[in-house]
């Protein structure tokens, strides 16, 4: 048995919680079924268990999702709900993760408007960058909606109401029925063809989920983001939200709230514009007002009623300003004179010439003080030498024995002879004198002591 393959229960379940976690399939399910079980803890949490006909499965919904649910779960109902299924490791025990829950009735509708939604924001046309502005005056706001219905008739009436100026061209399409998608599609493109319109109301009244699901149908929605006009959406009521709410640049909950928002108002404008007026007025009013007192005031002013005063006031500073100038600039010229015989002066003394002469000199200097004390040296030098050399003369072996003394050496001539214990009878020795060698053999040895001296 291999040990190292022995798992705990605690490494099995992360094992197979983290293999769940990581299935396309199980990270993000849509299941339906009907509620049991089901538990509101004081926490917000939801615990319930969902099953069919033929089996169940423990769920639970965080109060983080739950929050945003449009209906409030209840025994015994019939749910689809979407998340992802994982391992709660403590138990061992596999379970459902919800993080959305409609009531079944909804269905399929349901569903295919969250997976589309969900592709389309992942693909970046509800981004916030990418909406365009109305314009501000527009010339010509185009239609696209039922002929019959009572929101192009609201609308119309909104328009002519708030800015008469402007034209509304209706392009009438189909708003619901199998029909209703290519219809509004070729409508906005056949528009943007034109290229007359400022502006595109694109909308229907309010409805169930399935009479405005041609507004949820992919080709309206990537219509919508193609548009090189920008497109206002006005799908049903205030609490109705389709696809094209979230692609088109601007959404109103309700046709007329679209046509107000299309075009300004020209009363407001009016007032407006009256009302800039006033203000101009009394701007310029109060500019007058203010000009006028301003030259009173200048009219009174001294230097107006007795210029001369004044401008001889102006000549008197005039004299004294030019003394006072004539100073400072005599000051500063005696100061730029002394400064540049300063700068002379150092100059001469920096002079290249001047200061080879001046190194030649110590130079020559230097070498007189070096020869001196070089002889000075050697002569001390030499005669210590030769002190030297009177010494070790007087005490050369050479020097005693030309007094009569003479050096005996063993027959290899090594070491010397000093006593009789040094030498045999009949050793060869080797005596030198002061001009030479004598080879003698020792014929006799007879010992001295001091009494015989």
């Amino acid at each position: 048995m291999d040990q190292s393959r022995i798992l705990t229960v605690k490494d099995l379940n992360r094992y197979i919680r983290m293999k769940m976690e990581g299935d396309a399939v199980l990270s993000d399910v849509w299941i339906r079924g009907e509620i049991s079980n089901f538990t509101h803890h004081s926490s917000g949490h939801m615990y319930f268990t969902l099953k069919d006909e033929g089996s169940r499965i423990r769920a639970i919904m965080f109060a983080t999702h739950n929050r945003r649910l449009p209906f409030i779960p209840k025994e015994g109902a019939r749910v689809i709900a979407r998340g992802n299924v994982s391992v709660y490791e403590r138990d061992g025990q596999y379970q459902f993760y919800a993080v959305q829950m409609q009531p079944d009735g909804i269905g399929s509708l349901y569903l295919a408007y969250e997976q589309l939604k969900q592709k389309l924001e992942e693909e970046g046309l509800f981004a916030a960058e990418r909406k365009r502005p109305l314009r501000k005056f527009p010339e010509t706001i185009g239609v696209i909606t039922s002929p019959t219905g009572a929101a192009v008739r609201d609308i119309m009436i909104t328009i002519r109401r708030r800015y008469p100026q402007a034209r509304a061209v209706l392009y009438p399409v189909l708003v619901q029925g199998k029909g209703a998608a290519p219809s509004i599609v070729q409508a906005i493109r056949t528009m943007n063809e034109i290229g007359e319109a400022d502006v595109l109301i694109v909308g229907r009244g309010g409805g169930s989920l399935e009479e405005l699901w041609a507004f949820n149908e992919e080709i309206v929605a990537r219509a919508i983001s193609e548009s090189e006009i920008p497109v206002i959406s006005a799908v049903g009521h205030e609490t109705d939200f389709t696809i094209a709410d979230f692609v088109a640049d601007l959404r109103a909950a309700t046709p007329t709230a679209a046509a107000e928002l299309a075009v300004p108002s020209s009363a407001e404008l009016a007032a407006r514009l009256r009302q800039r007026q006033r203000q101009l007025g009394q701007a310029l009013q109060q500019r007058l007002k203010t000009s006028k007192e301003r030259l009173a005031a200048l009219q009174r002013s001294p230097v107006l009623v007795y210029p001369r005063r004044y401008m001889l006031q102006h000549a008197e500073r005039l004299d004294m300003l030019s003394l006072r100038l004539q100073r400072t600039m005599k000051s500063k010229m005696s100061l730029q004179r002394q400064r540049q015989l300063s700068l002379k002066q150092g100059l001469i003394r920096f002079n290249p010439r001047t200061q080879l002469e001046t190194a030649a000199q110590r130079r020559e200097a230097s070498t007189r003080q070096l020869v001196s004390a070089m002889q000075s040296m050697m002569k001390e030098k030499t005669s210590k030498l030769q002190s030297e050399i009177r010494h070790l003369d007087a005490l050369s072996p050479l020097k005693i024995m030309s007094r009569g003394y003479s050096l005996v050496y063993d027959e290899q001539e090594k070491h010397l002879v000093k006593s009789l214990d040094d030498v045999q009878l009949g050793d060869l020795v080797h005596v030198r004198v002061s001009d030479g060698r004598l080879q003698c053999q020792v014929w006799g040895m007879k010992e001295e002591n001091s009494r015989d001296k």
